[in-house]
């Protein structure tokens, strides 16, 4: 018997993942619920997902957001998932997931004899972007509490989907980097790299991360990829190559940063606040100073530049609009570096920072400890006790960095 041709696979464009991501996970929970639980989930290669069991096809499905509101829209879409070919054989289980309401729902039947269904979500045959994870959290806390015999809090409902929705992000970046860097070819490792369902319940239910980094890190994931989805979504009719690559860099590396580096991000993103909760708009500003940036960063620990002269410089999400906010930001960074033993050694590291926004450049004048906030039995008030020296912080309008980078 002849080995099977891997089917195409949509691996190398991020368009559209995250969502595909959430759909899938979504099926994947529906299934668990229903009892079965000996199933892989395999993504972007024998449709935009499938599932598998005893190396046997189960159902493959066809993920569209945002096409259209009729049926025409999606002619070519429906074509397409009722094809028969060395996978997807006669009788195959064919779903169509949809974001939006559309004019006509009704299954789709060519005349090869198959049937293509558009999949129900709740009573509706749609789902759009801002309906998943709702459902998705209400079917982790069915199987938490049939599993556990107790209902789990909403903060644990948030952390294990931010874990599971983990899961499959990160097997999307492994199946990247076994082609781009192991040179497998792309189809074959999205065929042959799947997530077995028994790694999905195992965050599912998870009963608490050990501290707030690991929450917080894994809800940074979660949200660098939410909104990774949502800025490609918005900007794919004007984005250039260049920057949809960068943006996949970006991500890629911001995903495999442990759990002590990815805090350390969250507090350069707003150096001039200790760090609790990572808002959205300020990963909107930071991935969008980035992506327009004039050169590359340098993709190691936290993404940064260097000059010719090695001083590091650091991409923030700083937004300073007025004389007031610039004099704020000042008072904030020198109150921070008295208290903020996070922040200390990161700005005695990289003394450039780069501004999303500002109004202009200006530097922060402040003094820094002799063991620069790294001995963990520091303490602010022994601050009088210790040797002190100055330390020069530059913030730095776009333009002026872009400019000492390119001299």
């Amino acid at each position: 018997m002849s080995e099977l041709t891997e089917p195409n696979s949509a691996i190398s464009s991020w368009s559209g993942f995250v969502y595909q991501g959430k759909v899938a996970l979504y099926h994947s929970l529906k299934l668990i619920i229903e009892g079965e639980r000996d199933f892989e989930l395999q993504l972007d290669s024998t449709d935009d997902f499938a599932v598998y069991k005893d190396g046997k096809l189960l159902s493959a499905h066809q993920v569209k957001a945002k096409v259209g509101s009729t049926r025409g829209s999606y002619t070519k879409a429906l074509k397409k998932s009722a094809e028969i070919d060395d996978h997807r054989k006669a009788g195959t289980n064919r779903y169509f997931h949809v974001s939006v309401k559309i004019d006509d729902t009704s299954d789709y039947k060519p005349e090869n004899g198959e049937t293509v269904r558009f999949y129900e979500y709740n009573g509706q045959r749609h789902c759009g972007l801002n309906e998943i994870e709702e459902f998705t959290k209400q079917l982790i806390k069915t199987i938490f509490n049939d599993t556990k015999g107790f209902p789990p809090s909403e903060r644990l409902t948030d952390q294990n989907y931010s874990l599971v929705s983990e899961s499959i992000s990160s097997k999307a970046i492994e199946i990247h980097k076994t082609n781009q860097i192991d040179g497998i070819s792309e189809n074959k490792a999205a065929f042959e790299n799947r997530i077995h369902a028994s790694k999905l319940l195992a965050a599912l239910l998870s009963e608490g991360l050990q501290n707030d980094v690991e929450y917080f890190s894994t809800e940074l994931r979660k949200n660098l990829f939410d909104y990774l989805e949502k800025t490609l979504d918005d900007l794919l009719p004007e984005i250039n190559d260049k920057q949809y690559l960068r943006a996949q860099d970006l991500f890629s590396h911001l995903h495999n940063l442990n759990s002590e580096d990815l805090q350390r991000l969250c507090q350069v993103m707003k150096p001039s606040e200790n760090f609790s909760k990572i808002q959205h708009e300020d990963i909107g500003r930071y991935s969008e100073l980035i992506q327009d940036f004039c050169i590359d960063p340098i993709l190691q620990r936290l993404p940064h530049y260097m000059d010719s002269d090695s001083n590091f410089y650091l991409p923030t999400a700083l937004t300073l609009l007025s004389d007031r906010e610039c004099r704020a930001c000042v008072d904030r960074i020198r109150e921070e570096m008295k208290n903020n033993r996070r922040l200390q050694p990161l700005l005695f590291e990289y003394r450039n920072l780069i501004a999303f926004s500002a109004l202009n450049s200006f530097c922060v004048e402040t003094k820094i400890t002799e063991n620069d906030g790294s001995d963990p039995k520091y303490e602010s008030k022994d601050q009088d006790n210790k040797i002190t020296r100055e330390l020069s912080i530059n913030v730095i309008t776009k333009p002026e960095a872009e400019g000492k980078l390119n001299a």
